[in-house]
């Protein structure tokens, strides 16, 4: 009952920053909890971040944390991801997904969420 759609993906040199956006439509999308994930190629769709439908909680994978920054504004049904300090591990193809009913514990299972966006695609490349 929701779409996401990514965008703010390109290209960034290591150390630079890049805002990812995430445009949800759906009239439950204030209650969802959203999450980050990315996928490199050849390799598994990882945990990113993830932030609690009020935004009150926010989760971070020990590579990213420090690093990346994830918000929301239930009234403009946005959320980001701030990504500084970037490096070439970065490099991925990164999703937006929403949660219909977050369990509290589990924010970081690919099968957690119920949504996703098509993707957009984060090179950290010099």
């Amino acid at each position: 009952q929701v779409q996401l759609v990514e965008s703010g993906g390109g290209l960034v040199p290591p150390g630079g920053s890049l805002r990812l956006s995430c445009e949800a439509s759906g009239r439950t999308f204030s209650s969802y909890a959203m999450g980050w994930f990315r996928q490199a190629p050849g390799k598994e769709r990882e945990f990113v971040a993830a932030i609690t439908w009020n935004g009150g909680g926010t989760y971070y994978a020990d590579s990213v944390k420090g690093r990346f920054t994830i918000s929301r504004d239930n009234a403009k049904n946005m959320v980001w991801l701030q990504m500084n300090s970037l490096k070439p591990e970065d490099t991925a193809v990164y999703y937006c997904a929403a949660d219909r009913m977050p369990r509290g514990s589990t924010w970081y299972l690919l099968d957690e969420y119920d949504y996703w966006g098509q993707g957009t695609q984060v090179t950290v490349s010099s």
